[in-house]
C-alpha cells in the first residue's frame, strides 16, 4: 500500500530554514502529483506547495518567495525548502501524493514544524 513518511520538522527560531522530506513507497511516485500541506492550531488543512509529475510548481501566496518544493524521483522523495521562517508557519506539515486518475490523495501522518518569535 501506499505509505508517505515525513520528516524534517521540529523547533526553530523566526527567520531560520528547516527542510522537510517525504518518502514514498507503494506507488509509482514519478507519476503522482506531490504536495505539502499544513494545518496550525484551530485551523483548515491548507495547500502548501505542490509539484507535479513534470515538475511544475505551484505555492501559496502565504509562502512564495521562502518556500521551495522539489522531488527526487531516484529516490521517491519529495523536498520542501522552508527559509525565512515565521511564527505563523507553525503547524503540522503533511505530505500528499495525488495520482494522475485520482482528485483523492495519499496522506501522511504529519510532521510538527514550530516556529519561535
Amino acid at each position: 500500500q501506499v505509505q508517505l513518511v515525513e520528516s524534517g520538522g521540529g523547533l526553530v527560531q523566526a527567520g531560520g530554514s528547516l527542510r522537510l522530506s517525504c518518502a514514498a513507497s507503494g506507488m509509482i511516485f514519478s507519476s503522482h502529483t506531490m504536495g505539502w500541506y499544513r494545518r496550525a492550531p484551530r485551523k483548515q488543512r491548507d495547500m502548501v506547495a505542490g509539484i507535479t509529475s513534470g515538475g511544475a510548481t505551484n505555492y501559496a501566496d502565504l509562502v512564495k518567495g521562502r518556500f521551495t518544493i522539489s522531488r527526487d524521483n531516484a529516490k521517491n522523495t519529495v523536498y520542501l525548502q522552508m527559509n525565512s521562517l515565521k511564527p505563523e508557519d507553525t503547524a503540522v506539515y503533511y505530505c500528499a501524493a495525488r495520482p494522475p486518475w485520482s482528485v483523492t490523495n495519499y496522506w501522511g501522518q504529519g510532521t510538527q514544524v514550530t516556529v519561535s518569535s
